[in-house]
């Protein structure tokens, strides 16, 4: 993962880059060197293209600031979190690195709860919102999945990674829990507003009378796994590159297992407010421009999920 001083470095380079080039151009005007002039402008537009060959595609309001506000729980290892020294690291974020260069813009990443994201992103806090967010009919048209009432305009998504969702229990313990039914009757600690929830809340519903699942949501995934931790429950649930991270990790691998196999394989979206096609389009523009330039697979193995890998980014391709 590329942290976000990093990012900004070269994005501040690029830029300083075509102000120096402007102004050398600027300068011969002036002294009336015009055959140097004319050229000197069209070797600095060859470069500007060169290091961002995609910048013409974004609104012009985001290419003129020159970044992009992403809104991201950064708690959800290993997709977006912060590492010792308190940089933002992860899968999202070495991707929006890889975008940015694209692109010719920096992804400022600005910590929020996952389930404000959106809401953040309809009052235009954020640009975009890159969260490991699952792309779901109900978020691509406002559905509350609770009460299948609309909310709000709903998003549009830009596709990268697919992933499911996975169970695991405390090392050794819980030895029983091979499925979600096997669930009915103990207790399950989620990320509040994912597909986690949804899922456990579902199989909640098809447990016999008296033996529901109890169901116990946390602002952000370390929290829960905190309380399964210390035995506050009988199981978590998260998605499996999420899961598999914790239980590589936690105590030295010596905390959590998975348990079963992970369901409900769906793709995650970047996602973008319904009006602003252009930065959407640019996005998935970005995303297959890295995809074939190698930079994709780089990032996908060096956080070790290659399974989620996609081939082409799709916008709205959740069902």
């Amino acid at each position: 993962m590329t942290a976000r001083s990093t990012r900004r470095t070269t994005a501040a380079r690029s830029r300083l880059a075509a102000v120096g080039s402007i102004a050398v151009a600027g300068a011969l005007i002036l002294t009336g060197c015009g055959d140097q002039t004319k050229d000197g402008g069209a070797d600095s537009t060859d470069t500007a293209t060169a290091a961002a060959p995609l910048a013409d595609k974004l609104p012009k309001e985001i290419r003129d600031k020159g970044v992009i506000k992403v809104g991201s729980d950064i708690a959800y290892a290993p997709v977006e979190f912060k590492d010792s020294s308190g940089k933002t690291v992860g899968i999202d974020p070495d991707l929006a690195a890889a975008m940015g260069k694209q692109l010719g813009v920096t992804f400022e990443f600005e910590n929020g709860t996952f389930d404000s994201l959106i809401t953040g992103l309809r009052s235009k806090r954020y640009d975009i919102a890159m969260s490991a967010m699952t792309d779901t009919k109900d978020r691509q048209e406002g559905i509350d999945s609770d009460t299948g009432k609309k909310v709000g305009e709903g998003v549009d998504f830009v596709d990268y990674f697919t992933a499911g969702v996975s169970i695991y229990t405390q090392k050794g313990k819980n030895t029983d829990i091979k499925t979600w039914s096997d669930l009915c009757g103990k207790k399950i600690v989620v990320q509040r507003g994912t597909v986690s929830e949804d899922l456990a809340k579902s199989e909640s519903k098809k447990c016999p009378g008296g033996k529901k699942i109890s169901i116990e949501p946390f602002d952000n995934d370390q929290q829960a796994q905190t309380r399964l931790r210390a035995g506050g429950a009988d199981a978590g649930s998260s998605d499996f590159p999420v899961a598999a991270y914790a239980v590589k990790t936690s105590g030295g691998g010596n905390d959590f297992q998975l348990v079963g196999e992970q369901v409900e394989a769906a793709p995650y979206g970047i996602a973008v407010a319904k009006n602003n096609t252009q930065l959407r389009d640019a996005l998935k523009a970005a995303l297959d421009a890295i995809i074939a330039n190698g930079e994709y697979d780089k990032v996908i193995k060096k956080w070790g999920v290659e399974d989620g890998a996609v081939k082409e980014a799709t916008i709205n391709g959740g069902k």
